[in-house]
């Protein structure tokens, strides 16, 4: 499931949709004080509309209860509320329930519960859900690996104009995973991906124009995909800036520039840049030789399982234990060190963006219910408006969320791993 890369490195674009194990959902507070009266109204009618049986309402108010927005964060009272909500038939709470049960939030982890409720929303055209059931799929989650399930549940939400799940009809092709490659197909679910703003779609046309999948092979135009993709904060594009100024491939070879670009990536935790940045410290590309720091860089990205900087560690520790025992001594204490501070650092990034993606897809599902003609089986009795100022909360939270994190995701080139 690997998005291949040159290099003979790999690379997984995130999927913020897509069920992830996670343990806990991180209590936010969006509400400002000064609006607290205001809040406390609009909570009383959500809840006198969620008794008498709204089901848009219910929802909502178990939106609130589930991420702790203006009450105490509450998993049980969300499930209650969804559970009654996907009574009715709405598909909205039907994929919410499958996402609790794919993570385990507030229920046990049952992926089979998951794909029922994930079932039960994209039978009625529930975009995300056609998504979520099509991962299952692809995944194998729950024992059911089926790739033609996977891609017809893609295409279904790819044709509704779900940009993850047309780059995952995108990848299909490009993979051949039911048949022979179709680098064509490819790129044009790629392309319809990245005009409706996909960053991992984006980076897989400038990596097909990199090698030249099914293309003369494009330097300059591999850089340009990119660059849209790390414009959006694709720690995958920037890792792959990095690598085309590290090896001067299409542009001149500058280390500088190579360093700055590995720098952003590796502070979302992209454990390919940060191998590169262990390899430059260590042989001095732009820089003077630091093995401490490349002990650390390579550390960091060994703990995420990345089997090159594993192999890159263990050959500059016997190295250094052969020449000098006191400075690997003094190399490995502060590689350690910094490994740690990095490690927790990156579990903060993870989480900001967790929380960034599903109060974006929150809002997306709220304006959903909003639109005339939306599946919401009775029609809404708090009103559009509320559903679409309910949408904005969400926008505003993520806004202040990602203020947040781009002051933790990005390190300045004189940054060491420490920070």
């Amino acid at each position: 499931m690997d998005r291949a890369r040159p290099g003979g490195l790999n690379l997984k674009p995130n999927k913020l949709l897509q069920g992830l194990a996670v343990a806990s959902i991180v209590l936010l507070t969006c509400v400002a004080p000064v609006q607290a009266d205001e809040h406390d109204g609009e909570l009383a009618l959500l809840r006198g509309a969620a008794e008498e049986g709204d089901s848009a309402a219910q929802f909502t108010l178990a939106n609130h209860y589930y991420r702790g927005l203006g009450v105490q964060q509450d998993l049980e009272k969300a499930l209650a509320l969804y559970s009654k909500a996907a009574d009715q038939g709405l598909a909205a709470a039907e994929n919410r329930l499958g996402i609790m049960y794919e993570r385990g939030l507030g229920v046990p982890q049952s992926y089979g519960r998951a794909m029922t409720f994930y079932r039960k929303a994209a039978v009625q055209g529930n975009a995300l859900a056609q998504f979520n059931l099509g991962m299952l799929y692809e995944t194998g989650k729950g024992g059911r690996l089926d790739y033609s399930q996977a891609l017809q549940w893609f295409q279904k939400a790819a044709e509704q104009g779900e940009p993850d799940a047309e780059e995952e009809v995108g990848y299909f092709f490009q993979r051949g995973f039911l048949g022979a490659r179709d680098y064509e197909k490819a790129r044009e679910w790629y392309k319809r991906a990245a005009e409706h703003g996909c960053a991992n779609a984006q980076n897989q046309l400038g990596y097909m124009a990199q090698l030249g999948l099914g293309m003369e092979q494009d330097y300059v135009q591999a850089l340009d995909w990119y660059y849209k993709a790390a414009a959006q904060g694709n720690p995958n594009a920037q890792e792959n800036i990095g690598y085309l100024y590290q090896h001067g491939l299409g542009v001149e070879t500058d280390y500088a520039e190579a360093e700055t670009w590995y720098y952003k990536a590796a502070g979302q935790g992209n454990s390919n840049a940060e191998n590169q940045l262990g390899y430059m410290n260590q042989y001095g590309l732009g820089m003077p030789p630091d093995f401490a720091q490349a002990l650390a860089w390579y550390h960091t990205a060994a703990d995420q399982g990345n089997h090159t900087a594993s192999e890159n560690l263990k050959a500059l520790s016997e190295r250094l234990q052969g020449v000098d025992a006191e400075l690997w001594q003094a190399a490995s204490a502060a590689a350690d060190q910094a490994a740690e501070a990095q490690s927790a650092r990156r579990v903060r990034i993870a989480n900001l963006q967790r929380q960034i993606g599903e109060l974006e897809l929150d809002a997306r599902m709220e304006e959903s219910l909003a639109e005339p003609g939306a599946a919401t089986v009775n029609a809404p009795a708090i009103g559009a408006a509320k559903l679409r100022k309910e949408a904005d909360m969400y926008r505003a939270e993520a806004a202040r969320l990602r203020a947040e994190l781009a002051g933790l995701d990005m390190l300045a080139a004189s940054s060491t791993p420490l920070q």
